[in-house]
């Protein structure tokens, strides 16, 4: 399965057990990344943390990870 993180392509092997957003998450995020604090979009919409372990992902969705941007 080939799904888009921020525009780069990543591939996930096939399964009979779908991939949750968290699992995805886990498998393709830094771990530094994975604790901070972060958006996210599937396909363009909007899913909370609390949705992460809920919601699947298909063969070319797209995650749209966004971080804030801290400074001055």
């Amino acid at each position: 399965m080939k799904i888009y993180i921020n525009g780069n392509a990543f591939e996930l092997p096939n399964s009979s057990e779908q991939n949750s957003i968290e699992a995805v998450l886990t498998k393709t995020l830094p771990k530094k990344q994975q604790q901070q604090s972060f958006a996210l979009a599937l396909n363009g919409d909007f899913v909370g943390r609390d949705e992460y372990q809920n919601t699947f992902v298909s063969d070319n969705d797209s995650i749209d990870v966004l971080f804030p941007i801290v400074g001055g």
